[in-house]
């Protein structure tokens, strides 16, 4: 071979592989004057008469569609060339009845075809989405659906949060349900432990929490939904399809319309049992190979947000950060929430890594859901996993939250004051006798708020006010992420005895449900849940992620304790109340000269309770402590202790002065 005719081969094969590369991002002034389509119609609409496509992909020179008779179809039946309008979208009208059907778009970009993918607003899919499928969305609307309710709800801070992944509610072998990891394993009614107690859905609905926290449900990548024998687990934080029910947790994910369906089932059976449903939301990354994303092959880097140099800026620490500021991805955004709290009746998100996102995107969002239903609630991470190129006073950051429109945001102020930092796994909290957080645990009671008795120069993260009003307060000591509170206090208080620990875990539910703003638990700390010591078991075994209900047997007096704490709490009004003006004018922290000793008082009638006086006293101390009670006529009367809740009163008190026992807490109360 010539060295000419060698030097045109290296060439012709450089420009081949130049031309089939993945478009490196561009910056950000690049995408500024890409036009803006203002519909609600991209994806696929049916009906069974025609199926038309529209994809908004302004810089592409080409767009084809592709349809499989099945999922698994090596060739397509058809390939249909879609056309442009101005707005950069691309359209094509099917003919014809065509549900069953799955799909492709591919689209050419720079002189090169990119990958085959589904369009980014598809609604169903096959295993793994890999293609999309044309479904009748009608039709998988089970029996009533139409009569679907969302649970009464009259203000946020009545919200109780209970953070539940799919597969641990019913995988384990003792769970007494079913469908196993799924879906309907949820709407299972009537299902028992081995030792005779409720499990799954008739245990949420006995424990009285009123919204459920599902991790992420909408379809994610790490799990290859064809071969469910494997038993690979995820949390779900890495998207594939925004808009699709995850596959893993259906009978069928080949089917999409399974999936729907199934999910629907379930949205359902939580409603009639009174409990609301909220999603974790991903926005904020797309998950796998930044090239890999449905977005990169459909418009390559405008939905992410780059440095100066072009290369992608990764505030969530996944590889790349969405860009929520840019016209289409905050309509997507929009678009993608009000599918889901209209298809799928949802009452709520929970929105990853919110700091990301801008604060004009979330006001919108909060707008515009609000404007469907003013009962849906809105919460996020106030904070990012890096730095982002968008500046942080645009930002929907946890010190931005004042800027928030009916948008509520996670409290680690009050969750490392409880238990201590969250990523020193060794260093005690309140509830386990850290002497130097009392502050920090104010502030958390206040729900953030401007309250005149709180010294913001010695709360451990924020050094002011953050929240206008209380239900802007997420109020937890646990979630998914690092180690279940059971296994912390293990690591953090190894000195300690399990009755002392049992004792610590009580008291942080005691304060967590005793507090204001809004309540939110990790599923299972009321049975002690533990994952073995792992602290971020995101990719771990069933074995250590899945709910272990012979616990409940086990702690009998741990869940009556945290199951009579919802209900004192649902009962009593003084501990949800609705304004910051209301917190300052019945919330009045009471003199203790123990810094492991917190004291405060609820008074007259606070937020229209029965009760007209109500103490509250944390003791994260190891020893016995006195406290004189408030001066004033009418007998005190303990109704909280570290045994037991009784609304009608536990014992009396023959004084003024109460003995507290160590790692407890008490309410006391006088008509």
């Amino acid at each position: 071979m010539s060295s000419k005719l060698l030097l045109f081969l290296l060439l012709l094969l450089i420009i081949v592989l130049l031309a089939c590369r993945s478009p490196a991002p561009a910056s950000a002034g690049a995408f500024a004057g890409y036009p803006e389509y203002t519909g609600s119609d991209l994806g696929m609409t049916y009906s069974p008469q025609r199926t038309i496509f529209k994809l908004w992909a302004p810089s592409a020179t080409a767009v084809r569609l592709r349809l499989f008779a099945a999922g698994e179809s090596p060739t397509p039946e058809q390939t249909i060339l879609l056309k442009k309008d101005a707005s950069g979208v691309w359209h094509s009208t099917l003919d014809g009845d065509q549900k069953g059907a799955y799909y492709t778009v591919q689209v050419q970009h720079n002189g090169g075809w990119l990958a085959e993918t589904p369009d980014p607003y598809v609604k169903a899919v096959g295993t793994n989405g890999r293609r999309g499928q044309i479904v009748d969305l009608g039709a998988t609307n089970p029996s009533g659906w139409a009569q679907d309710k969302r649970p009464e709800q009259k203000n946020f801070t009545d919200i109780i949060l209970y953070e539940l992944h799919v597969r641990d509610a019913s995988i384990a072998r003792n769970s007494g349900i079913k469908n196993k990891g799924k879906y309907l394993g949820l709407t299972e009614t009537g299902t028992k432990s081995p030792d005779g107690l409720a499990t799954g859905l008739d245990h949420l609905k006995e424990l009285g929490v009123t919204h459920v926290h599902l991790l992420p449900v909408f379809d994610f990548r790490s799990i290859d939904e064809s071969k469910p024998q494997d038993g690979r687990y995820n949390w779900g934080y890495d998207p594939e399809h925004y808009n699709v029910p995850e596959g893993s947790y259906a009978s069928n994910p080949a089917d999409g319309a399974a999936r729907i369906r199934e999910f629907k089932q379930m949205v359902q059976a939580l409603h009639a049992a009174g409990i609301r449903v909220v999603m974790d939301v991903v926005y904020n990354h797309t998950g796998g190979p930044n090239d890999q994303s449905v977005f990169s092959r459909i418009e390559p880097g405008y939905y992410y947000r780059q440095k100066p140099d072009g290369s992608y800026s990764d505030a969530s620490a996944c590889g790349n950060e969405t860009a929520s500021e840019r016209p289409m991805v905050r309509r997507f955004m929009l678009e993608s929430m009000k599918y889901w709290v209209q298809e799928y009746h949802i009452d709520g998100f929970r929105v990853d890594l919110m700091g990301i996102h801008d604060i004009e995107t979330m006001n919108r969002i909060s707008a515009e859901l609000h404007a469907i239903d003013p009962t849906i609630f809105l919460y996020g991470e106030g904070w990012t996993a890096g730095s982002s190129p968008l500046p942080d006073s645009l930002r929907a950051l946890k010190a931005n939250t004042m800027k928030l429109d009916r948008v509520a945001a996670f409290s680690d102020d009050m969750r490392d004051a409880i238990k201590g930092h969250v990523f020193t796994p060794t260093q005690k909290g309140f509830v386990s006798g850290n002497p130097d957080l009392k502050e920090s645990l104010k502030f958390g009671i206040v729900a953030s708020v401007q309250h005149p008795q709180i010294r913001y120069d010695q709360i451990n993260y924020s050094k002011a006010p953050w929240a206008r009003e209380p239900y802007q307060t997420i109020t937890y000591a646990e979630c998914h992420d690092n180690h279940a509170l059971w296994d912390r206090l293990a690591i953090s208080a190894a000195e300690t005895s399990e009755p002392e620990r049992i004792r610590m875990q009580k008291l942080a539910g005691a304060i967590v449900l005793t507090s204001q703003g809004v309540s939110f638990l990790h599923a299972g700390t009321e049975m002690l849940r533990s994952k073995h010591g792992v602290e971020n078991s995101f990719e771990s075994p069933d074995s250590i992620n899945q709910i272990d209900w012979s616990r409940k047997a086990r702690y009998p007096e741990v869940f009556d304790y945290f199951k009579n704490l919802i209900q004192l709490r649902k009962n009593h009004p003084a501990f949800r109340m609705t304004s910051s003006e209301q917190i300052r004018k019945h919330l009045g922290f009471l003199d203790t000269d123990d810094p492991s000793f917190v004291a405060y008082q609820l008074k007259d009638h606070a937020n229209g309770d029965a009760w007209r006086d109500i103490v509250v006293l944390y003791n994260g101390s190891g020893i016995i402590q006195e406290f004189t009670l408030p001066d004033g006529a009418g007998a005190w009367t303990v109704v909280l202790d570290v045994q037991t809740i009784n609304e009608n009163g536990i014992r009396a008190m023959r004084s003024n002065t109460v003995k507290l026992a160590p790692i407890s807490a008490m309410v006391l109360v006088r008509e």
